[in-house]
């Protein structure tokens, strides 16, 4: 039962090798067949208007959700519940693989939106193939955040990627951005794929495999609009009122969240300056070797020098294209989906303070006595499962987070390391080279003088 705090299910045995095309949570390696090359990321973002349903925003504001769907089934003592939501140190063998690829444009009357295709293989016993292929649109990964985070309010769901369009950008779907999404997208399926417990959600299954028929029909399943309107009054309501005493280890989780939070958002910014104004630095770069070329024709004496710097200046912005293009494949795309993750934690946390802020009330009108005791002290109990439930959930989650953020952040800035000491090492060798060329010609000339 979704919601239910539980210790992750044990997973079936993995596909063969090559049996899919599955990423790690630590980097996003393009896979088997996924479309096109790889778009340079660009360096500011421009928010499309609200009303435009086709490119939806990620709200920086967490979803509001009912939070009685936490414990459907809990034993009556916080004491059971400790320990039971657990995490594998170790990933089992990976039996569930999807890509995502092959965006589509579908332009109709009243819209025009991108789909993509998506692959799944799997060896699961729970689904009835072992491949799937349907198509899907942003606003169906959207419904998909929602419920996971419905079903789960205090394990951390990944980002999507947010509603924006590059400025100076003239078509509404360019090949860059629709790029960027994909890989967003796919990045954002396989992380719900590695977690141990949003893996075995049902409305993941049901994303992955039903037809658009069958995922319309499964949506009209869930809470109607005054139901999901009295579920936010209520999240609102908790939200203003606070709570009393956050327990120790989740005001250090939040520090962290905060300074976190202004660190990787600095660090995105000046990444993105940097990289705009490098791509600037190559575009005049490459229209300065030329112009030696021009030059050399009208100095015969300088001919074989100028042509020299232009080879130099040639190689050099090879060179500087090549590490640009591993700075907006590898570092970008990572310190900017951490830029949103911080902005889920923050929503984490909200639930987590909405859950203990409706014990807390209860506990409070149960002191004052303004309500039937006997019940009030039944749905205290309740309340008290619920929260320990979602503390030890957040808890497991948290310290898994930690570790794959990490992993993923030293990765990436070994992997610029690495791409820079390999660019510069080019540049300088093309230039030691051509001062060797100098020297040798100078002494040939020297010579030739004596004679």
């Amino acid at each position: 039962m979704e919601g239910e705090c539980r210790a992750p299910q044990a997973r079936s045995s993995g596909l063969p090798a090559g049996g899919g095309g599955g990423e790690s949570p630590g980097g996003d390696a393009p896979l088997p067949g996924s479309s096109g090359s790889s778009a340079l990321l660009q360096a500011e973002v421009l928010d499309l208007d609200e009303d435009e349903d086709d490119l939806e925003v990620f709200s920086k504001d967490a979803s509001l959700m009912d939070m009685n769907s936490f414990s459907p089934v809990m034993p009556t003592s916080p004491l059971s519940m400790i320990n039971q939501v657990k995490f594998e140190d170790e990933p089992d063998l990976k039996d569930l693989f999807i890509t995502v690829d092959e965006p589509e444009s579908h332009v109709t009357t009243i819209e025009t939106f991108i789909t993509y295709r998506i692959i799944t293989k799997t060896s699961r016993g729970e689904f009835d193939s072992s491949e799937f292929e349907v198509r899907r649109r942003y606003q169906d990964f959207l419904w998909l955040k929602e419920r996971l985070e419905e079903a789960h309010p205090t394990l951390i769901i990944p980002p999507l990627p947010e509603k924006f369009i590059v400025k100076g950008m003239v078509e509404r779907f360019n090949d860059d951005f629709i790029e960027t999404r994909r890989k967003a997208l796919h990045k954002f399926l396989n992380r719900i794929a590695d977690h141990p417990t949003l893996t075995f959600n049902e409305d993941f299954k049901v994303f992955l495999t039903a037809q658009a028929w069958e995922l319309s029909s499964h949506k009209k399943q869930g809470p109607g609009l005054l139901s999901r309107m009295g579920q936010a009054v209520r999240a609102v309501a908790l939200s203003m009122r606070g709570v009393k005493s956050r327990p120790e280890e989740f005001m250090e989780m939040n520090n962290f969240i905060e300074i976190f939070s202004q660190k990787i958002n600095l660090i995105d910014k000046i990444s993105q300056r940097i990289y705009k104004e490098e791509r600037e630095y190559f575009d005049e770069m490459k229209e300065y070797g030329p112009i030696h070329i021009l030059w050399s024709a009208s100095e015969e004496d300088l001919a074989d020098t100028l042509k020299g710097v232009a080879s130099c200046i040639d190689r050099c912005c090879k060179a500087t294209e090549k590490r640009m293009s591993g700075l907006s494949e590898a570092l970008l795309p990572v310190v900017h989906e951490y830029v949103l993750y911080s902005e889920m934690l923050m929503g984490v946390m909200k639930r987590r303070d909405q859950i203990q802020a409706e014990l807390d009330s209860k506990v409070e009108a149960l002191t004052s006595k303004k309500a039937d005791t006997d019940l009030l002290t039944e749905e205290i109990g309740k309340l008290e499962d619920k929260v320990e439930c979602a503390n030890n959930a957040l808890k497991a989650d948290w310290e898994r987070w930690k570790q794959n953020m990490q992993n993923d952040i030293k990765s990436a800035f070994t992997d610029m390391a690495e791409e820079n000491i390999h660019s510069y090492e080019q540049c300088l060798a093309t230039w030691e080279s051509f001062l060797t060329s100098q020297t040798d010609l100078h002494l040939e000339e020297a010579s030739e003088d004596k004679s």
